[in-house]
Order: structure tokens, then sequence, then C-alpha cells
């Protein structure tokens, strides 16, 4: 790994005769591409760039005449992983739209062609394209999918909330087009340079319906152009023929299905001019229309517009409101207009403008819908600062500002140098060297407006990380506020929350977990069972960030995977008869062994009906390497508990929780009964004595931590009796060695504020590992030791010949493809076959990885 000054700075002095805010933008990583010759650069081609909710980033290159039709895909916590498809477009892609779900791109090029993306076995760096549209020879200027009539609105205002109802609430919306029954219709709207408006839908079947009409009856050149959704399903587009002097359209489009085809109706919207086209005194001085965007996908109400010269632009805020039409005293007098009678019309009203600015390269959005009820039209206070407040431009001088999105005044600012020192180099002042400023030409920001990535006119990648309160100063107990308020939206929506963790300091971890559980804990019980995955896999991505919180990770990957065992193998129980109580199996299970505290194993199970716990021998075998690590992680604890005064063991949380140990004590009842039926299937245990009962011995010990621990009684200290059985349990049994999960190779635990990193595209760098982690058991792993699939518990080899595939957060390795087809395992894979436990993503690993 090498670190380098970057091309873009934080602390570079602003130009003279300028001040700027204190900064709220650093520099994260910058990866670049393998040099190429400068004669093959083609700087005319436009970028496109998209940001999923899962933290993909999709994103064409102009380094190459051959990078035409390419689409690189990579993960933001491996961005030197780059996946590059060969789209097959023939002309340059000028559009990349993610869906809200995160796992489907939309691509559109110069020659009117659209291919809808889906992750090929749910791989990550595996696409294909089984679907699209053609508007032949008509360039995509715009490019959007339907509008699924999902909206959650955050009440900043409410962040102190106890509920989550309270804080993100759902917002009337309805879908652009609905099914029968109200089920929201999936496709992509498109406009092209010619003013025509194209809709492809997709039917439940796999067939797309594809209409295409055109906005209005004088068809005319659309430079310029987007699209917006209202709360009544409607679709709005904005256009523009390039020219400032020339009005900005706006138009109303509807969709329908009618006798199994695609139908859409158009209406013209009250348009505008823009004020630097009307205002004497710049009229003339920015003549072209450069970049038109509504503020969101759902706020058809705001748009935003920047014209631009040779040398500098202007932006300008414009809002659509409903006002009064004045009537003429005349027919006032006749019949005065009183209340709700008065006539209404819409009409566009400017909220903000700036003054001259440097050219403007690139325009990023925020995605983040916070509801603007006491922020509409006024900067908000220091303590009301928040990422999704603010839209990002970039200037051809190599600067990036982050503005309020309604009045435009500059809230963070990030400085570039034009000449980067290399990792090699001695610091020393250098003059700057001449040409063109590195600035980049397309720019996303993330779902919570925490980072932004921009691609720059060299080709390289650029991670931003944004200040949640955008450089104004905050004390930490506010700041761990707004990190929270965050990690809790992106719990709710099932949003990946890296972008978030850019921010965490190590400092921050332990007080970030605490109070993650505690508003966790006040949610109501359907809630918390619908969330306790997430919050598992949260608390351990947070814990990776801190070297005294490491050993936690271990912790909580492992009560994910219990939880998931736990899941299965209860859902596998049927009622023996159809005429059955209430209560199914596992229901019966959990109660019998909470309420009955024997510590003989065989006194719990004959309360319980063993015909309901009968299953076929197949299933029974195919389940034995999850029954094992069953048996080996109770052994594995037990054996701990004398050392539990040591928190770098992993395992160290088990020993005090209680809801954990009754899970465990209920599988091993469960094994025990299924061990009758196939003895094959029980774990195996390697004891220094042959008659003695190992299930028995540990189920007793187990039962006797759990007492000291349930959730009923008061908790209290193991008894020194106990301690002494489990002192002696390493003479008894042979302890396994837990094969834990594997320290994550991602970045995101190795970033340092101010210290950005510079990657390479397709080389992997050697990160160092942390010094926590190296002391902890079973993390460690020297090169050509055994791997293990850790969801199906196999043994693999040193060097895999199997297809395996990792996740993107955890690192979690398991095989791509089953070598088990019974129901049983089928069940249990079904489980992590779009997502990993934790929640991330799948990428295919190559054989024999090291």
């Amino acid at each position: 790994m090498h670190t380098a000054d970057p091309s873009f700075q934080a602390d570079e002095p602003p130009p003279s005769g300028q001040r700027g805010p204190a900064s709220g933008m650093d520099l994260a990583y910058v990866c670049e591409w393998e040099k190429w010759p400068k004669s093959t650069h083609c700087p005319s081609v436009p970028l496109a760039c998209a940001w999923s909710c899962r933290n993909l980033i999709a994103f064409t290159t102009d380094l190459r005449q051959d990078d035409q039709g390419l689409i690189h895909i990579l993960d933001t916590e491996h961005p030197w992983d780059v996946h590059s498809i060969h789209s097959e477009h023939r002309e340059a892609i000028t559009c990349l739209e993610w869906d809200q779900s995160g796992s489907r791109l939309l691509s559109a090029d110069a020659d009117g062609q659209i291919k809808c993306w889906s992750m090929a076995d749910h791989l990550a760096n595996s696409w294909e394209s089984p679907v699209g549209s053609l508007v032949e020879g008509d360039p995509i200027v715009a490019l959007s999918w339907l509008h699924n009539g999902v909206k959650l609105a955050l009440h900043v205002e409410k962040s102190g909330a106890s509920s989550f109802g309270e804080k993100f609430s759902r917002v009337k919306f309805s879908p652009s087009l609905t099914l029968f029954g109200g089920k929201p219709m999936e496709g992509w709207i498109a406009v092209t340079v010619s003013g025509l408006v194209t809709v492809s839908l997709l039917k439940p079947s796999g067939q797309v319906l594809t209409s295409t009409e055109s906005l209005c009856r004088l068809r005319g050149r659309v430079a310029l152009a987007d699209i917006a959704f209202t709360g009544g399903g409607n679709i709005v587009v904005a256009t523009a023929d390039g020219s400032s002097a020339s009005p900005v359209q706006f138009y109303k489009v509807c969709v329908s299905v009618v006798s199994e085809k695609c139908r859409i109706d158009t209406e013209i919207l009250p348009s505008l001019f823009m004020r630097c086209t009307t205002d004497p005194n710049r009229r003339g001085r920015c003549p072209a229309i450069t970049h038109l965007n509504f503020l969101a996908r759902d706020m058809s109400e705001q748009v935003l517009l920047c014209a631009s010269s040779q040398t500098h632009s202007l932006v300008e805020c414009w809002s659509l409101r409903k006002e009064g039409l004045p009537v003429n005293n005349i027919f006032q007098q006749i019949s005065p207009v009183v209340g709700d009678k008065q006539p209404m019309i819409l009409k566009w009203r400017i909220l903000s403008a700036t003054n001259d600015l440097d050219r403007v390269s690139a325009v990023a959005l925020p995605k983040l819908p916070i509801s603007l009820t006491n922020t509409d039209l006024k900067v908000a206070s220091d303590t009301q600062f928040y990422p999704g407040l603010g839209l990002a431009l970039a200037f051809h001088d190599g600067s990036v500002h982050i503005v309020h999105r309604l009045s435009l005044q500059t809230m963070a600012v990030l400085y570039s140098s034009a000449a980067p020192r290399s990792s090699d180099e001695p610091a020393v002042k250098r003059p700057r060297a001449t040409g063109p400023a590195v600035h980049f030409k397309a720019m996303q920001l993330s779902w919570t407006s925490l980072a932004l990535v921009g691609i720059d006119n060299h080709g390289k990648l650029n991670m931003l990380r944004i200040s949640p309160s955008m450089g104004h100063p905050l004390e930490v107990p506010l700041a761990l506020q707004h990190l929270l308020f965050l990690l809790e939206y992106c719990m709710v929506t099932g949003y990946d929350w890296w972008d978030i963790l850019l921010h965490v300091q190590p400092a921050m971890v332990q007080s970030l977990v605490e109070r993650l559980h505690e508003e966790y804990t006040r949610q109501s019980a359907a809630l918390q069972q619908v969330l306790s995955t997430r919050i598992l896999a949260m608390k351990a991505s947070l814990c990776k960030l801190s070297p005294c919180t490491v050993p936690r990770v271990c912790d909580y990957h492992a009560k994910l995977f219990l939880i998931a065992i736990s899941s299965t193998l209860r859902s596998l129980l049927r009622p023996h008869c159809l005429n059955t109580p209430d209560k199914s199996p596992g229901d019966r299970l959990t109660e019998v062994c909470s309420k009955i505290a024997d510590v003989d194993i065989d006194k719990v199970m004959i309360n319980l009906k063993t015909e309901e716990f009968v299953l076929d021998m197949s299933t029974l075998q195919a389940l034995q390497q999850l029954l094992q690590w069953v048996g080996d992680f109770v052994l594995y604890l037990l054996a701990s508990l004398p050392n539990q005064g040591s928190p770098l063991r992993p395992g160290h949380s088990f020993l005090r929780d209680g809801t954990s140990l009754g899970i465990l004590r209920e599988l091993m009842v469960v094994i025990r009964i299924w061990g009758l039926l196939k003895p094959s299937c029980l774990p195996v245990y390697t004891a220094t004595s042959d008659t003695q009962d190992s299930m028995s011995l540990l189920f007793r010990l187990l039962t006797k931590l759990w007492i000291c621990c349930r959730d009923e009684g008061p908790t209290s200290e193991p008894d020194e009796a106990l301690v002494d059985e489990c002192c002696l349990l390493p003479s008894q049994l042979l302890i396994p060695s837990l094969d834990w999960l594997p320290v994550s190779d991602g970045l995101v635990s190795r970033l340092q504020p101010k210290q950005p990193l510079r990657l390479h595209f397709g080389r992997a760098p050697m990160l160092p590992g942390s010094a926590a982690a190296s002391q902890l058991d079973g993390l460690a792993r020297a090169p050509g030791q055994p791997k293990i699939d850790h969801l199906r518990r196999l043994h693999l080899g040193a060097y895999p010949t199997e297809e395996c595939k990792t996740c993107t957060r955890c690192g979690c390795v398991t095989m791509l493809k089953s070598p088990n087809k019974t129901t049983a395992v089928r069940q249990w894979e079904q489980r992590w076959i779009k997502n990993c436990l934790c929640g991330g993503l799948w990428r295919r690993l190559r054989l024999g990885y090291p």
C-alpha cells in the first residue's frame, strides 16, 4: 500500500481574493488505471457515473477509444477489484441508473439503445443483460426507473425521538404504474435528443412492453433533460435545448396499460426562463445551459439550472408554486372571490442564484429524503447541518463545493492541487505544473450523502468523505447523534452503511454501539425481531474500526450464524398430527427448555413429544456439519470460561448472554433426540475416556452457566465449582480450534483522516492487518493453511478447486455451487443465496485463492 499526496487536498489555500469556509471534505482514497499513451485519450467523450444503495459504483471512462462500450462496476470497500462489462453499446454511454434495490443497472447510449443489467448468480462481479429497448439512432439524454411508490422521509427535527416511526415516516406516494392489486409495475422511462419519451414495462412473464411518444406536437432538439415523479403517480420531464436564451420546458407524462399495450399521454406544464437571460446586466454572459437537474427524483417542484460560458458559470434554484390569480376589480364587484374560490395558477419562482463562479464541470445531487419543514429557504443552524441538505458542484479549476440545495450558500470546499506528490518523493514545495487542472467530469453522492465519488479527467476514481456537519465544528455528542441517526436510517431501509463508517473514529465505536443498542431496545418487539440480524451486522462492522472492540466482531458473526442455524433447524420440525394446538414444535421446545432448568439432558428430553422431531435419515446426515459446529462452539465456550477475564478472546460476550446460551441449550436437546434416530449425525468429540457421555457433560455445564445469566433471574457470577469443572475440560475432551471469519481485506478499517491511499485498479494493495486481530485465536492464518466454507462448515483444502464466493463486507467464504441437493440443505442455503448472513453482497473468487 502506498500513501500519497493526492490531487485533491482540503488544506490547500483558496485562490487569492477568495475566502472559503472550513473544509468539510477530505480525500479517503484515489484509484487509478495503468498508464495509457496520451494519443488514445478521448477527452470529448462524456462520462456517466451512478452509486447504488448497496454501495456499488458504476462508471465509464474516456482513457481509450476501446473503453467506449465498457461499464466498470466496483464495491467501495474493494475498489481495486473492478469488474468491467463489455456492454456491446455501439456508441458512447450517456446514462447509468441503479434501481432502488441497488441490484439492477440501466445503461443507455448515444444510439438510442437501453440495456437492463442484473447480477448473474447474485454476484457483484458477474453481470448479464437479458432485456432492453431501442430507439434507433436517437441518443438518450435522460433515463430513470419508474417509481415503485416507496418513499421514506427523514425528520431531522425528531432525531432524538425514541421511536423509529417518528424519525422515519412513510410518505404517501403512488407508483408510476400499478398491476392488478396495487403492486407497482417495473420498468424505465427515457428521453431522447429529438424530443421523444420512451417507456418500457417489465411484465411478470419476462416480456417487455415498449412505447414511444413525442413530448409535444412541435418537436425540437433536447440537449438536456431530467425526470422526476409526483406523489400522484405522474412523471415530470424537464428539457432544454442547450441555449440559455430558450425556455426550460416541463411536461407531465402519464403511463398506462390499455389492451396489453403501453400508452403514454403528455401534457405541457409551465416553463421558465433563467434569470441570467432576463437580467439585463447578465444577458449573454452565460449562453449555454450545461446542467439541468431536479433536486430529487421525487421532488418535481424544485429544479437546479446551470448556465455557463467558456470561463464561468451561474447556478439557479427554482421552485414551482401555486399562486392566486388576481381578479379584475370589475369582476370583484359583481361576484366577490373569497376563500377557496380564488383561481390559482402554477408558476415558477426563483429561490436563489449564485454570483459568477468558475465553470462548473459536474453536479451531484443528494438522495437522502430529508424533510425540510423547518429549513426550507434558509441554511440550517450549526446543529441542523446534515449532508442531505447539500449538493455538490465540481469546477474546472479542480475545486469541489458543497452548497445548500435551496439557498446555494457554500457549506464546504475542497481545493485541488495541480501537482500531486508521489509517495516516494520528498515532501518539498514545488511550483505548480502548467496545463488544465485535474477536475471531475462525473460525480455522485452516496445514499447518505456522507461520501462523494468523482471520475476526473485523468481517469482516476476519487473517494471523498463529506463531514456530517459540513465542516462546522460540532461537539462529540452531537457528531455521534448525526452518525447514529443515519445508522438507524440504514437499519430501517436495508441500505448499506459503508459510507457512514468512513467517519467513525476508533474512540466513537464503543459509544455508537451502546447507543445503537439502546435505540433498538426502545422499539416494538415486532420491529426488533425484523431488525435483529441487521443490528448485529451493523455492530460487527462498527467494532472492526477499533482495536479495543475487534474481538467482539467474531462474537457478532457467531451470533448471526447461531440464529440462522436455530431458525433453520426449528423450521424443519413438523407437528405429529394435523389437529395440533397453536404452538409449533419449535415454540414448545423453547417453552420446555426455559421452564425446566434440569442439568440432565435426558430429563429435559422426556418432556418433549419426540415424534415431532423425527426427520428423514438423509436429512439428518446432511445437517451433520452444522450440528458439529454447534457442538464445537459449546465446547469452546465452556473451555474458555476460566479465561473470561480476557476480553481479547473470541466468544467472551456469549458467557454473559442468557438468550444465546438458551438457544445453544435448545439445540443440544434437539441434537440429542436426532442422535437417537441416526447416531452418525451427532457431533464428534475426541474424549480421553471411552465411557464418557460428552453431550451430557457439556449440557450439564452449559445449563449451569445459563442459569447464572438467564433472563428470568438475577445475573450472578459462575460459582467456583463450575469454573473448576470447565478447567478440567481440556483433560477430558480435545478442544477444537474454531475457524472464525478471516480478517477482512477491505479498506474502511485502514483509512486514516488526512492520509489518503493511492490504489491501482486490478492490483490488490498490501494492506497492513490490525494489531489487535493478530493477537486473537483463530484469526491469524498462515499461507497454505486449509480453508473452510464458513457457511456449510466444509473443508476446502489449502488451494480450493471449487469455485467460491466471498462477502464484500465480512470476508465470509463459501462455495458457489452446492455439493448437496437435499431439501434441508437447500433450505439452509436459500437464506444466503442473495446476500451473506451479514447483509453484504457476494463476489466471485478465483480458483485456488490465496
